[in-house]
């Protein structure tokens, strides 16, 4: 790995080979590479070359939907016409982990093709590491180690499974749901509490014979949007658009826009620093996570733990508090 200075450097003159690199410094759960991180984007952040609570010029939108809705294509569609407007665009894919080995799918570059040639874009598939504090560390860093970058728009696209939208939405200024029409989200979004979150919501692949139908479906999701939102909160448009005829992707990012503006600069100043105080705590959660894991006292017990457990000799509750003691028990642990 490339010394700190040596990453800064390439950062503030926008070298990609550096960017990535000092993305995967911050995503890795070393503790020698913690540190690394910590250091770079202290300097960064000295610099004001970060994004900060202020925001500045940064949009940070993002975006989630059910597997099938498009997302990579949409993607692709804004971030092509964004880059032709002049922006630098980076893409972000949190991908889902597998808890048992670790490996990713990591598939969202190769279905980007056109946008990731595209000199102004950069897309990171990054893996979430199993765990929502490993999503909120790689993603909120990598976020920052873009801004940095000159990158004027950052887009977070989610798995679209599971509690990583709401992970998600508290470090995004906006947050874009995307559905289809005939898959009845309208109704599962209340049920997860995705329409709760979503500041603007999109019907996609509203194309040819389809047209109408996610018409339809736009008109269902704003009565059932009423539903969950109060009188005098924003209240989030619902159109419709085609990630793959390249349809209603303008009107959807002006919605986007409509939203910021809607905050003002002081709204998005105050979001942004409280997304910075829960991200701060998720930061120690994580850190704790880390500690707990790597504890000499917690590794002597952990097998005879594990066996336990399994066996059935060993409540959980007994078991965890166990490992708890292990690991208060360590040398370097308050009296």
């Amino acid at each position: 790995m490339p010394s700190v200075e040596h990453l800064l450097d390439g950062i503030r003159a926008g070298r990609r080979a550096a960017v990535s690199q000092a993305i995967t410094l911050v995503e890795s759960s070393r503790p020698q590479h913690r540190g690394q991180a910590r250091e770079l984007l202290t300097a960064l952040a000295a610099e004001g070359l970060t994004g900060g609570p202020a925001g500045d010029a940064v949009v940070r939108v993002g975006i989630s939907g059910v597997p099938g809705v498009g997302k990579s294509t949409f993607i692709e569609a804004l971030g092509s016409r964004l880059t032709a407007a002049g922006h630098r665009v980076g893409v972000l894919a949190v991908d889902p982990s597998s808890v048992r080995t670790g490996g990713s799918v990591l598939g969202d570059k190769t279905r980007m093709g056109r946008l990731a040639a595209d000199p102004q874009a950069f897309i990171r598939p990054s893996p979430s590491a199993g765990t929502l504090g490993g999503v909120a560390r790689a993603t909120v860093q990598a976020m920052a180690v873009l801004e940095a970058s000159g990158y004027d728009v950052v887009l977070v696209e989610t798995v679209g499974v599971g509690q990583s939208e709401v992970t998600v939405a508290g470090m995004v200024d906006t947050f874009l749901f995307l559905t289809l029409a005939r898959t009845g989200d309208q109704l599962q979004g209340i049920k997860k509490g995705i329409l709760e979150l979503a500041d603007v919501v999109a019907v996609n692949k509203a194309d040819g014979d389809r047209e109408q139908e996610a018409r339809g479906a736009a008109r269902e999701l704003a009565g059932a949007l009423r539903l969950v939102r109060g009188h005098d909160e924003w209240a989030p448009p619902v159109v419709t658009c085609s990630g793959l005829t390249d349809v209603g992707v303008d009107d959807l990012w002006q919605r986007i826009l409509g939203h910021r503006g809607f905050l003002g600069e002081a709204g998005l100043r105050r979001k942004r620093a409280e997304q910075q105080l829960e991200f701060t705590w998720a930061l120690v959660r994580d850190e704790l996570d880390q500690r707990l894991r790597l504890s000499p006292g917690v590794r002597g017990v952990r097998d005879e733990v594990r066996a336990a457990v399994l066996a059935g000799e060993l409540p959980a509750t007994v078991a965890a508090d166990r490992l708890l003691a292990a690991f208060d028990a360590r040398p370097d642990a308050p009296a």
